[in-house]
């Protein structure tokens, strides 16, 4: 039995039924020329033969000295007809459907009683591809250990023979790194908890004196900032990485930083649209890996937070673009001055805010920490294939949490950015008119800067 990293005991802890914690994915494969119609279920069969399963996914919350979801547990007998299933949807297989469908499984809490992962295989789509919607907890994988995980199940070679499972991939010998025994992990792990007083100091110097770092709760109250029921609704659109790489050319700003100011203008002129749009900024809070390239480790939670001031109050794309881009360099400086452990100490004061949200109630009467998260999940930029079926998109799909009633996560996918957007099904039930605003914005941006 281990124990849970405390971080990753959040996310359990926080879960309701309203509060789903899972981080998932929906793929859209082409299958091979020669494929058949029993493709799919002999897909999977192939799958299921193998039975062998590694520790993440056979890993379920346990009860440790009486405090439930503090401790992981094996499961010895892993029911994989359970956790990989297929489906198939009704006529005439339009691609609404299965967002449909994608956001009846994304509402669903996964069993705590078993291993906490799940693979949906659906086909029926009028075009022929079959999807594959995936979900795993939070608590088992951030999106960025997910994406790699699932990555290794492909390969470039379209004629591949060897069948790749997420559930049984091979190890994956990294770097070494230096050796420590248990009790030098417990010292190391108390020196750090010392250190993040100075970290929070050398922090709050950094930031607040010199100005240069955007603190939670100063974002203004929107219609996005509101308790939230269990109901999802997912909405997903790719664009050209060339379209976004044409204006970070000619601006100077990074590709992420034109990502940000893209999804601002469409957050504009959605609220701009209800007469909703408030006089102060929004801010973004913006996920960032702590793993380094060759961390092969796929379990627990390494990530810090920028907050990002989204420019929402001003109207030219390319001011927008420019204070954007100035937000993310400064809150960037602030963690680059900063040494690993103090790091992860900062990173627990920007996430903190999150743990207040769980509070019954605070999303209704206080200040949000922030209006929205937005996170853009490194992928592959060449062309992947599982079982001779190629990979057509990657759409991931996140977490709203109560007080952030909409998410928004893209990815690279080939020659394209595939977005992901998941919202309260209450609160926003027009979801996907932010595609449309994310088109326009985009649009906005290449018609301002070439």
């Amino acid at each position: 039995m281990d124990l849970i990293a405390p971080l990753d005991a959040l996310f359990l802890l926080a879960e309701s039924r309203e509060h789903p914690m899972h981080v998932g994915s929906l793929q859209l494969f082409e299958p091979p020329e020669d494929a058949g119609p029993d493709y799919l279920r002999e897909f999977r069969a192939a799958l299921l033969a193998d039975k062998t399963v590694r520790a993440t996914f056979s890993k379920r919350p346990a009860t440790w000295l009486g405090a439930p979801q503090m401790a992981w547990t094996q499961d010895d007998d892993v029911d994989l007809d359970y956790h990989v299933q297929r489906s198939a949807l009704p006529g005439p297989g339009h691609i609404d459907q299965l967002l449909d469908h994608a956001s009846t499984l994304h509402s669903a809490l996964l069993d705590r009683h078993r291993p906490m992962w799940e693979l949906h295989f659906v086909e029926g789509l009028a075009d022929g591809r079959f999807a594959l919607y995936s979900k795993m907890h939070h608590a088992l994988v951030d999106g960025v250990s997910a994406q790699r995980l699932m990555r290794r199940t492909l390969t470039t070679d379209p004629f591949g023979t060897e069948l790749m499972r997420p559930w049984n991939l091979p190890r994956k010998i990294g770097p070494p790194r230096p050796g420590r025994s248990r009790l030098g992990g417990l010292i190391d792990s108390v020196t750090s908890a010392r250190s993040s007083t100075t970290a929070l100091i050398k922090a709050a110097r950094t930031g607040l004196v010199r100005q240069q770092l955007t603190l939670p709760f100063e974002a203004p109250r929107t219609l996005f900032n509101v308790p939230i029921g269990g109901a999802r609704k997912c909405a997903v659109r790719s664009w050209s990485m060339d379209r976004v790489k044409q204006v970070k050319k000619a601006t100077g700003a990074t590709v992420n930083d034109v990502v940000l100011t893209m999804s601002a203008g469409a957050l504009r002129a959605y609220l701009l649209e209800r007469d909703a749009l408030p006089d102060k900024p929004m801010i973004a809070m913006v996920p960032m890996s702590l793993r380094e390239e060759d961390d092969v480790d796929t379990q627990g939670v390494k990530i810090a937070a920028l907050l990002c001031n989204l420019g929402t109050d001003i109207a030219d794309p390319l001011e927008r673009l420019r204070v954007v881009s100035e937000s993310t360099r400064r809150n960037k400086e602030v963690y680059h001055s900063l040494t690993p452990a103090q790091t992860l100490a900062m990173a627990g004061v920007m996430l903190s805010p999150m743990a207040a949200m769980l509070l019954p109630g605070f999303a209704s009467v206080a200040t949000p920490p922030f209006n929205i998260v937005i996170s853009n999940v490194p992928g592959a930029r060449e062309s992947l294939y599982w079982n001779g079926s190629r990979l057509d998109a990657t759409y991931p799909l996140s977490i709203p949490l109560d007080g952030q009633a909409v998410n928004i996560t893209l990815t690279s996918s080939g020659d394209n950015l595939d977005f992901g957007l998941v919202g309260c099904r209450r609160t926003l039930p027009d979801l996907h008119r932010l595609l449309d605003h994310l088109e326009d914005s985009l649009v906005a941006l290449e018609d301002a800067a070439l």
